[in-house]
């Protein structure tokens, strides 16, 4: 492949609902430019971009996958990217790497969920987009209800550039609006066309659609009103650069019709993405930092060398594969850089282009870039490298917090000993797994975007580091507390011949306000026992209330005062104090009305307005309180405290209320007291686990 300057670079992402065709529609952009020698299937497991063992079994996308072509002096770097909601974070950290969108919709099901979720996406990055409603020749598809769709959700801006021919299986080939031709395909993949005029039955639609882009087009550009006014039409040159420049400043989106699976329309959309989306001049100052304040990168060769690290791939035997962006300046296989955000230098282990996993050395590489490294000590997904001394640093990629948690249990002693390895590596490669152990529980969590999610990271354990693992939900970290006061002492006393033991002392127990934990007073007067002791009592207290009588949970938000107990003189020693600390611990908090306490969550949930109701009466019989709603966009925003122990199911609940449009966020608040006629199951389930003896 030859060398490219910027200006003849387009760098894209193509994304859209999970199922939509984005992988069958990459894999005929590969075989219409010829890299590939037959049309890669996604049921035959043989695309090029969908070749993770997971995605060729699951015939789904779960990473995002980068390859390349050249087409008519241009060379396009194609992202496919994840649909399905658990896997979008991916997409939404390649956003960040190209300059353009292709939104990929399906014509049977029109927008979905993953097509709100990405266009929310591109609107956020400013990046401008070109549409494709696919899948034109399936049973049931229909054109004009996707567009209505399209526009009913993106507005009248989403303007058609192509017409359709044929319905279902004799869709055949598109009338091209710019050009004014149309083009029949043959019906054996293999993408030839031959240009005709346009069919007599589409003459009507053609010609309204023509005058209506031809409007949208001369209205955002005064010079091209006049000419449209003047002439009553816009030559082709005047449609085609006047459509160019609407798409760059996101004033129009223009709207391309396929059958990827057949090969059709492939070719007219690779022109339209070189034609209509910005090549990284284009484009032009990307957001960043220099010296820690704000600055514009520009996109030249002249500037220091400035690169984005997008996204990471872990392999077992390869190592660590860092995918980074050059947006400025230029980078040799054996150069030393900054990561600005380590406060680093790496050194570069060679550059390469991918072609979903194959590696093409890539010598230099320059602004506009899509490259790959090897091997980088300190780098991740997110950090910013740059030429040395110039402290270059990009935005930091903004990351989900995991929707629901699950323990892990090794199988096995071996894979025990192997698990943290391999939790580190499948970390680095995802960003928003959290594999932690929690320190109340012991247990060894792992928390994803959703349950498929978290199954796909389990299966990467067991297939690529042969970690075998067991998914169960996780434990509700509970505590307990006391509600009332106890006065009580505790005795230990042990005689079996020789020295005994004795110890003996007396408490006063009492609630303290949340979050103050535990607090302990030395009230004792007079000698009545010894101060070198006085630690083991406390230490005695601080071990038994790690399990309290209620449950076996951690006790806290309460005080103990010692104030009196006797001493022995020959059989007195730590361990019998400590032993009559915990003795009386357990005796106080059986006269201080002890209770459970569960922790509680604040969660917000991001939904459309139509299902607010049967959410927040999901959350009523959840025992959540609702705390407020807000709108952002054309989503709904409910806030609400719920208990953890309510929330371990609710991810799949919101899917199905939403049918995949919702989402949400969780986070700690605070313990509460659990209901009475909940407390008995609590002590029934300690009692089952032998926690506490019943």
């Amino acid at each position: 492949m030859k060398d490219y300057t910027a200006d003849k670079i387009r760098n894209i992402a193509i994304v859209g609902h999970g199922s939509s065709g984005k992988t069958s529609l990459t894999s005929s952009f590969l075989y219409n430019a010829g890299i590939t020698s037959r049309l890669g299937k996604v049921e035959k497991g043989n695309t090029i971009t969908d070749y993770d063992p997971e995605e060729i079994e699951r015939k789904i996308s779960i990473n995002s996958a980068l390859c390349h072509l050249e087409w008519n002096g241009s060379k396009i770097n194609v992202i496919d990217s994840p649909g399905y909601t658990n896997f979008l974070w991916d997409t939404r950290a390649c956003l960040r790497a190209v300059d353009g969108g292709a939104v990929v919709i399906c014509g049977v099901a029109g927008v979905e969920v993953g097509t709100e979720k990405v266009w929310e996406m591109l609107k956020e990055f400013k990046l401008p987009r070109i549409i494709i409603i696919n899948k034109l020749d399936r049973e049931n598809s229909d054109y004009t209800r996707t567009l209505n769709s399209i526009r009913q959700f993106f507005g009248r801006q989403a303007v058609p550039v192509q017409l359709p021919i044929g319905k279902e299986k004799n869709f055949s080939g598109v009338v091209d609006l710019i050009k004014k031709k149309a083009f029949l395909f043959e019906k054996n993949e293999r993408g030839k066309f031959k240009e005709e005029d346009i069919p007599s039955d589409l003459k009507a639609e053609f010609e309204k659609k023509v005058e209506e882009l031809t409007e949208m087009v001369a209205e955002n550009d005064e010079q091209l009103m006049e000419q449209y006014f003047e002439k009553g039409e816009l030559s082709y040159e005047e449609l085609k650069e006047g459509l160019k420049k609407s798409t760059l400043n996101r004033q129009l989106f223009p709207i391309f019709v396929s059958s990827a699976e057949l090969n059709i329309g492939a070719q007219s959309i690779l022109d339209g993405i070189k034609d209509f989306l910005p090549s990284p001049i284009e484009r032009g100052e990307i957001d960043g930092k220099v010296k820690e304040k704000e600055a514009k990168i520009e996109p030249s060769l002249e500037r220091p060398f400035s690169a984005l690290v997008f996204k990471t791939i872990s392999d077992p035997y390869t190592g660590r594969i860092s995918l980074m962006r050059i947006f400025s300046g230029k980078v040799g296989p054996d150069s030393t850089v900054a990561n600005t955000n380590r406060n680093m230098d790496e050194k570069l282990s060679g550059l390469f282009f991918l072609q979903g996993k194959e590696q093409i050395p890539a010598g230099q590489a320059k602004a506009g870039d899509l490259v790959a490294t090897a091997k980088l000590k300190a780098t991740y997904t997110g950090d910013t490298l740059c030429a040395k001394g110039s402290y270059i640093e990009f935005l930091p990629i903004k990351f989900p917090e995991p929707s629901i948690s699950f323990a892990i249990i090794p199988k096995t002693r071996a894979d025990e000993d192997r698990i943290s390895q391999a939790t580190h590596r499948i970390s680095e490669e995802d960003p928003t797994v959290r594999i932690e152990r929690d320190p109340e529980t012991n247990e060894l969590i792992i928390s994803g975007n959703g349950q498929l999610h978290v199954e796909i990271i389990t299966d990467r354990l067991k297939k690529r580091y042969n970690v075998d693992v067991i998914l169960k939900p996780p434990k509700i970290p509970y505590k307990e507390t006391i509600k009332g006061k106890s006065d009580v002492q505790g005795k230990y006393k042990k005689q079996t011949g020789g020295r005994g033991q004795y110890g003996d002392v007396k408490i006063k127990m009492e609630p303290l306000s949340r979050g103050k934990d535990f607090e302990f007073e030395d009230k004792i007067f007079g000698g009545a026992i010894p101060k070198n002791f006085i630690p083991s009592i406390e230490k005695g207290i601080q071990e038994a209330r790690k399990k309290g009588v209620k449950a076996g949970y951690p006790t806290v938000n309460f005080k103990v005062t010692l104030y009196d107990g006797s001493f022995h003189d020959v059989d007195s020693s730590d361990i019998a104090f400590k032993i009559a600390a915990s003795m009386a611990f357990k005796k106080g908090m059986k006269e201080a009305k002890p209770t459970i306490l569960e922790p509680i969550m604040n969660v917000e949930i991001y939904t459309p307005e139509v299902y607010m109701g049967d959410i927040m009466g999901n959350l009523n019989g959840r025992r959540g309180k609702v705390q407020g709603m807000e709108q952002k966009g054309n989503l709904r925003i409910i806030k609400a405290q719920v208990p953890m122990a309510e929330m371990l199911d609710f991810e799949p609940s919101l899917t199905s209320i939403t049918g995949g449009r919702g989402s949400f966020l969780l986070e700690f608040s605070h313990y509460e007291d659990v209901p009475n006629h909940l407390q008995q199951k609590i002590t029934d389930e300690a009692i089952k686990e032998g926690r506490i003896k019943s």
